[in-house]
């Protein structure tokens, strides 16, 4: 937690504290797993403590996951199916990601940006377009509500809290909540659609013609 702390009250000290947030944040969306959620809510925690501010942290963490988002996209709308095909280590673990995102594509469309890597989209080449406008809104959610989810957390778990902070933990369930119910209501909708197809056709549709798919 020292990498994310701030040193003292120097301004610059805490400039590069938020620009290595972001930087890691990105890197997690991007693709490498576990470190953008870990930064996240180390970063969150830290603020619940004073030593951030939840604001600069919520910012620098959206801007990253669309950064990030779309890094990963880039990676795999160009080697996203070889890497994740090509023999070597954990061949099997990768083809399982390919095979499982792929599915996800078919059966969700672009809800799936909420539940897939970034580099999935790009596999099932959804579109440029729609990936930027999607992504930005499952990161940012993502980020309002864990992240206030924790700050106020944290503020109530150390007996500091206050309105607002009781208002951020309330607010960081309450958008999660809402995404689920968005969600849900976003699949039936889908799911009658295509069951009123010809033939039924989105049973089989590919998960490019499935992720561009239109509402």
């Amino acid at each position: 937690m020292h990498m994310l702390a701030a040193s003292g009250s120097s301004v610059p000290a805490e400039f590069w504290t938020y620009v290595r947030i972001f930087v890691l944040v990105m890197l997690g969306w991007a693709g490498i797993p576990g470190i953008g959620a870990t930064v996240l809510g180390a970063a969150t925690v830290a603020a619940s403590q004073g030593k951030l501010n939840i604001a600069a942290v919520l910012i620098a963490a959206i801007i990253a996951v669309e950064v990030g988002g779309l890094v990963g996209y880039s990676i795999g709308i160009r080697w996203g199916r070889e890497l994740l095909s090509h023999p070597g280590p954990l061949l099997a673990r990768r083809r399982g990601i390919l095979t499982a995102g792929e599915a996800m594509y078919v059966k969700w469309g672009r809800l799936a940006v909420f539940f897939t890597p970034c580099m999935v989209s790009g596999i099932a080449k959804m579109k440029y377009s729609q990936f930027v406008v999607w992504n930005f809104l499952a990161g940012a959610a993502y980020v309002i509500s864990v992240g206030l989810s924790v700050y106020g957390a944290g503020k109530v778990a150390t007996g500091h809290h206050d309105a607002v902070s009781v208002g951020s933990l309330v607010t960081g369930i309450a958008v999660g909540v809402a995404v689920f119910l968005l969600g849900r209501r976003y699949y039936r909708r889908r799911k009658a659609r295509r069951a009123g197809a010809p033939g039924g056709r989105g049973a089989a549709m590919p998960a490019a013609a499935a992720a561009d798919e239109e509402n």
